[in-house]
């Protein structure tokens, strides 16, 4: 990838994207203390909702779309599974395979467009999943239905574990700020941000790199519920769950968040519940 400027207008927005990741990758692992010994050790950065979606991984062929640094990835493939990571992120990747060495963990890692690679790959695998903050940065969420779709053997399913889109219309204050329905890409000109917290490092917080600011400009998209269910129904996939939880896992998402047990946080004391987190499973027909 050339260098350019971020404001460069021959940059695609999957391009200027990857780079804004690129930027943050470093930043988000500052906070994370000695991965590969956490997950050699047999510590694992999956939460219980996603696990129970996925169900029994042994042996499963699971590819994680959008896996970031492949920490959840490596977690699945402790789990059993036969694990492929995809990212658009060359920094992640680079991460993730480390990471998997280090840790002596084995999975594959492919630095990709995921949208591209769901259209060109010649894999096919029994079990997609995508998890948290993933959605968001799709601009065309037909396209990587019909991806899924198209990757998955016969009855295989996807699992997505998502932040509900609602609270994307809420600022850190718990006030409403923002419409549900926006249909415009969001432009932030601070690019993706440093929100790992205590919660998303199950091995060990450190205050790490307090002072980063991301130079590269970012676009994301903001889908509905029905959006994402219409999707995935339209992409020939059969919804079997939908699943709204009232806490979010690993984040702290507003101001005074009521920390639970097992890294979950839940809303504010004396603030009505609302969804907080999305669970989807749908699967492939196995007559298709």
């Amino acid at each position: 990838m050339a260098d350019r400027d971020s404001s460069d207008p021959t940059r695609s927005v999957h391009q200027q994207n990857r780079a804004s990741w690129n930027a943050v990758t470093a930043a988000h692992n500052s906070h994370k203390l000695d991965q590969a010994g956490f997950l050699a050790g047999g510590g694992s950065t999956l939460f219980p909702e996603e696990l129970e979606l996925l169900g029994d991984v042994r042996a499963a062929r699971v590819v994680h779309l959008q896996c970031n640094c492949g920490q959840d990835s490596l977690s699945l493939a402790s789990a059993g599974a036969k694990i492929t990571g995809v990212d658009i992120s060359d920094q992640a990747i680079a991460f993730a395979r480390g990471l998997s060495k280090e840790s002596g963990i084995a999975a594959t890692f492919e630095r990709s467009d995921v949208l591209d690679w769901l259209e060109t790959t010649d894999e096919r695998f029994d079990l997609a999943f995508s998890s948290y903050g993933t959605i968001g940065w799709l601009d065309d969420l037909d396209r990587w239905a019909r991806g899924v779709q198209r990757i998955l053997v016969p009855g295989g399913r996807l699992v997505l574990m998502e932040f509900h889109p609602l609270v994307w219309s809420y600022g850190s204050d718990g006030r409403l700020i923002e419409p549900y329905f926006i249909a415009e890409p969001i432009v932030e000109d601070s690019g993706v941000k440093d929100y790992v917290g205590e919660g998303l490092a199950p091995s060990g917080f450190s205050a790490g790199d307090v002072d980063f600011a991301n130079s590269e400009i970012c676009t994301s998209y903001q889908y509905t519920s029905a959006d994402i269910v219409t999707a995935v129904a339209r992409a020939g996939l059969r919804v079997e769950r939908l699943v709204e939880y009232p806490y979010s896992n690993g984040c702290v998402i507003f101001e005074g968040m009521q920390r639970l047990p097992g890294r979950r946080y839940g809303m504010p004391s004396g603030v009505p519940s609302m969804p907080l987190m999305l669970g989807l499973a749908a699967a492939r027909d196995s007559n298709s």
